[in-house]
């Protein structure tokens, strides 16, 4: 499987299965001398853990992290940062129903017919366990962006069909406002229903889709490197690679396409000496380039595909159809605990432009 590397400069390989022994990331490129402890990829991971509220699976991993290398005396020493988190909690028994019959939704179908074989307890490496991984890489990311003023905040802007308001432009409010429910949303209304709504799909067996919003605030101009490693191509491979995202928007997105050009256009202007737009239409990226501008992504989740309703699907070993009803315990709705992923995944191309960009000119 050589799709489990990402990045060019600042480059993660992640490892392991949902009801392996552990999962992991190893992490090469980071500069040496950033201060860096188990403390900061701790903290990181706690916002991914399951098992925290009804919104997300019962599953009660604790996702304690070890750092295996690269770290000494509390900083970097410029070699590969390998980290290991066990799995405690894995409940294969769940699963013994699911060997020869893939579950509608998921990547179960599509692996057998890659590979011939698949670990069918908890999907294997398609599992959103192998998150845990991306989210302790992205911490690194974080205290890398840091030294350069830059921070990341994500949050949940739809649920089921629920849509949110959001009036704050300070990064720190946001991430309080966001952190101080367990849908992960700003607008504590929005947040109140989207939760009952949740509750009633849960008890029907079903699960809700929604969106996730990623802002990135202090990125410097100049990041991007065209033709193909565009900073907005790079980010819409990132997120996309997480395997409940089913599409990206950066900026005004989709909306660009019934707009015209006066309306699209930032004009761009002078503000206290410096250049700066008036609008933000582009999402912080022109022509695969940073402009200085908060970089604006969107993501649309889709519902968990693992519920309790009776489903049709197919038996392999017997070559005749089938139905499915999926035990076990999974996320009722996945875009709360895609935050600190997606917030993960942009820090990551981030970090890893930001160390291009020191080499792209005297």
């Amino acid at each position: 499987m050589p799709g489990s590397s990402f990045g060019t400069l600042f480059r993660i390989t992640t490892w392991g299965e949902s009801h392996g022994r552990a999962v992991g990331v190893v992490l090469d490129g980071c500069p040496a001398e950033l201060a860096l402890t188990e403390y900061d990829i701790q903290k990181e991971l706690d916002r991914r853990r399951p098992g925290q509220s009804r919104a997300s699976t019962q599953r009660t991993e604790a996702d304690r992290v070890e750092i295996l290398s690269g770290i000494f005396e509390g900083k970097t020493t410029g070699t590969p940062i390998s980290m290991l988190i066990w799995n405690r909690d894995a409940d294969s028994a769940s699963y013994d129903l699911l060997r020869n019959r893939p579950r509608p939704g998921h990547a179960d179908y599509a692996y057998q017919m890659k590979y011939g074989l698949r670990d069918h307890r908890g999907g294997g490496r398609s599992s959103a366990r192998e998150t845990a991984g991306r989210v302790a890489a992205g911490a690194v990311a974080k205290k890398l962006l840091q030294h350069s003023g830059v921070e990341v905040a994500a949050f949940v802007t739809e649920l089921g069909g629920i849509k949110s308001r959001t009036d704050s432009v300070d990064l720190a409010e946001l991430r309080a406002r966001v952190e101080a429910n367990p849908i992960r949303c700003p607008d504590p209304n929005a947040a109140m229903r989207m939760m009952e709504q949740l509750d009633l799909v849960r008890q029907e067996g079903d699960s809700l889709g929604g969106m996730v919003t990623i802002i990135a605030r202090g990125v410097p101009p100049g990041l991007g490197d065209p033709v193909f490693d565009k900073l907005d191509a790079d980010l819409a491979k990132a997120l996309m690679s997480l395997g409940a995202v089913k599409a990206v928007e950066i900026g005004a997105g989709i909306g660009c396409a019934g707009m015209r050009g006066s309306e699209m256009n930032d004009p761009l202007r002078m503000e206290g000496g410096k250049i700066g737009f008036e609008g933000n239409n582009a999402g912080g990226i022109l022509g695969g380039i940073s402009t200085g501008m908060d970089i604006v992504c969107r993501i649309a989740v889709k519902p968990t595909p693992s519920i309790a309703k009776k489903q049709h699907t197919v038996d392999l070993a017997a070559g005749m159809d089938a139905e499915i009803e999926i035990k076990g315990r999974h996320d009722p709705a996945i875009p709360p605990r895609m935050v600190p992923v997606a917030e993960a995944m942009v820090a990551i191309v981030l970090a890893d432009h930001l160390l291009r960009q020191r080499m792209s000119r005297l």
